[in-house]
């Protein structure tokens, strides 16, 4: 049976860069992926997913400021453009643009406040109702291509990858652990990480973690979410359209250039935590709901003139929630826990890998409000 020293379960965002944080650092580690890198039943699949420091709470501004130097070092080894530049504008009268304004001045990102009518004459493609926050340094992460370059990174590192690897149970043994897959394989680790994303609410009976642990465990949600992709009106192309979070009281929606997912023909738009709730990824069935689609389609009408409101393709993805959309990073024993998603954890990638790999060695520390007493007593 094969021994090493680091299992880390899922070869999503999070399970790659730690991965690739470990293996940097000379540990020997696996990589076991219940399918492959990045697949479409994961969190971190596609090439459309936003990256922005516009954020309520300057907590997480600087957080994205420290995974950009991350980024930028991926970006630097593998040779490919990871986040194409695009900016941002948020707006809505729940989003409070002059909030995070103010935000992104204390942290001393470039950023313009600007009236609805001044927006909409910039960008006349998106139809605007409160005042507007513009910020240069957003862009689209490709999701995809990030996990692959992080595995790689971790490959060439002497880390193995371990396909079609659906992990079962991890229980205590021999001063480690035992993983057994579906079907029957085993690996004993003496430090197991587990980024399993929507998979984790089915994972958790089945860990070797103290009942003490699991008792600050927070309710997490995972929903099946729904996006749209609509083609631009009038010839106009992917660069003229900034990614956008657009909140207002009873519809919270988002988008951005749906890159190659969308054949870079189109914008990709969703209501935000619209998806129903499933117990974990493994009930998703990749279902549309009509209402849903209904729900989008007469936002795009409204709000964003610049598109056919008639979406050409449209696809499900797993946001997995903690209730305050904190993430999870905690240790107990030999077993990292890392949920790093809620929805927005995609531009934290390399931060958090690093983050995970300081935890699950005992080199480091994380911020407390991801430890799991801190939130269970919130």
């Amino acid at each position: 049976m094969e021994s090493i020293e680091f299992a880390v379960i899922g070869a999503g965002l999070s399970g790659a860069a730690t991965a690739w944080q470990l293996a940097a650092a000379d540990h020997e580690v696996a990589v076991l992926e219940r399918t492959t890198p990045a697949n479409d039943a994961g969190s971190s699949h596609g090439s459309a997913r936003i990256f922005r420091y516009a954020y309520p709470d300057e907590f997480y501004t600087g957080l994205v400021q420290e995974a950009k130097a991350g980024w930028d070092e991926l970006t630097r080894l593998s040779g490919k453009e990871l986040i194409t530049p695009f900016g941002a504008v948020d707006y809505g009268s729940v989003r409070q643009p002059e909030h995070l304004a103010a935000v992104l001045e204390a942290r001393g990102i470039e950023h313009e406040l600007l009236s609805a009518e001044e927006a909409h004459s910039r960008w006349p493609q998106i139809a605007f109702d409160t005042q507007v926050l513009w910020h240069p340094g957003a862009g689209v992460i490709d999701a995809h291509e990030s996990v692959t370059a992080m595995v790689d990174q971790a490959v060439a590192h002497g880390a193995t990858l371990h396909n079609n690897w659906a992990v079962t149970s991890i229980n205590a043994s021999n001063g480690g652990y035992l993983i057994t897959s579906e079907d029957g394989r085993t690996l004993q680790a003496a430090n197991v990480v587990v980024a399993a994303g929507g998979w984790l609410p089915k994972l958790l009976g089945s860990l070797a973690l103290p009942s003490s642990f699991l008792a600050n465990m927070p309710q997490i949600h995972v929903r099946q979410e729904q996006a749209y992709h609509f083609p631009y009106a009038d010839g106009t192309e992917p660069a003229s359209w900034p990614t956008f979070i657009h909140k207002r009281d009873g519809f919270q929606a988002y988008g951005l250039p749906g890159g190659r997912d969308a054949g870079f023909r189109g914008q990709k738009v969703a209501e935000y935590n619209g998806g129903k709730v499933l117990p974990s990824a493994a009930e998703q069935d990749g279902q549309i709901d009509p209402a849903n689609r209904r729900r989008v389609v007469e936002y795009v009408e409204k709000y964003l003139p610049g598109l056919i409101p008639e979406p050409y393709a449209e696809t499900t993805c797993l946001f997995t929630n903690t209730p305050t959309e904190d993430f999870i990073l905690d240790r107990a024993d030999g077993i990292t826990v890392l949920s790093p998603c809620s929805g927005h954890g995609a531009k934290f990638a390399p931060l958090i890998g690093q983050l995970g790999a300081a935890l699950a060695t005992g080199t480091g520390t994380v911020p407390e409000q991801f430890r799991l007493a801190a939130i269970g007593a919130r």
